[in-house]
């Protein structure tokens, strides 16, 4: 059974793929010619999108979580600011930057990222999943979906189901169909539809009501 938390756990799937690739990008550039022109652009817009749900989570998930395990969401309060220090040193590289410093850069963002992730899904949201209702999560969910501007919608989803496994695409479909307003989960269902091309056949298959609008309207 799909529950609204597990929409995290597929997003930071994504970012550990993500940046994993990028990495790899980015040591094939020191290794061979030294051409980050792929690395700055895929940096550019994980560092934002970074942003967005590490924000979220200091506003609307770290205060739920010290309402039922105070004191617990600091260290990982600490984390997202070393991110921040870090995404705005990644920033700075560009195709003229040098190549190894690039690569030693994403190599430690990698590292530290997963680490933090890892963490989140082995303490917090275990916490969160126990000790909130599904009303409760449901909240978090759509309250950390607002962090992602509207008008980049389509960059959002463009980013996201690429990198994410049959299983996952099939999470975030469904709780973005229980959860968004009609019209609002009709945009992204066309903008699924886009990004997954030949793909999305196997999704309909798993999800018919895809493809019926009166199954989309969000529970009371």
């Amino acid at each position: 059974m799909i529950t609204p938390l597990d929409f995290i756990d597929a997003i930071h799937r994504a970012f550990r793929r993500d940046m994993a690739e990028i990495d790899e990008l980015a040591y094939l550039a020191a290794d061979g010619d030294g051409d980050l022109s792929g690395v700055v652009e895929r940096l550019r817009f994980f560092s934002e999108i970074l942003k967005w749900h590490a924000d979220g989570e200091d506003e609307i998930v770290f205060p739920k979580l010290d309402d039922v395990a105070p004191q617990v969401a600091r260290s990982y309060f600490l984390d997202h600011r070393e991110f921040d220090t870090m995404t705005e040193g990644l920033a700075k590289i560009t195709a003229a930057s040098s190549p190894v410093v690039a690569a030693r850069s994403t190599a430690a963002l990698t590292e530290v990222l997963r680490i933090h992730l890892d963490k989140e899904d082995e303490h917090i949201y275990p916490i969160l999943r126990q000790r909130s209702s599904a009303a409760e999560q449901d909240a978090i969910i759509m309250a950390m979906a607002l962090k992602s501007p509207p008008d980049r919608a389509s960059d959002t989803v463009g980013w996201l189901f690429p990198l994410l496994s049959f299983d996952d695409r099939e999470v975030i479909a469904r709780i973005w169909m229980q959860l968004m307003p009609v019209p609002v989960f009709a945009q992204m269902r066309a903008l699924i539809e886009t990004t997954t091309g030949a793909e999305w056949a196997d999704l309909t298959a798993r999800i018919p009501e895809l493809n019926s609008p009166s199954a989309w309207k969000p529970a009371d």
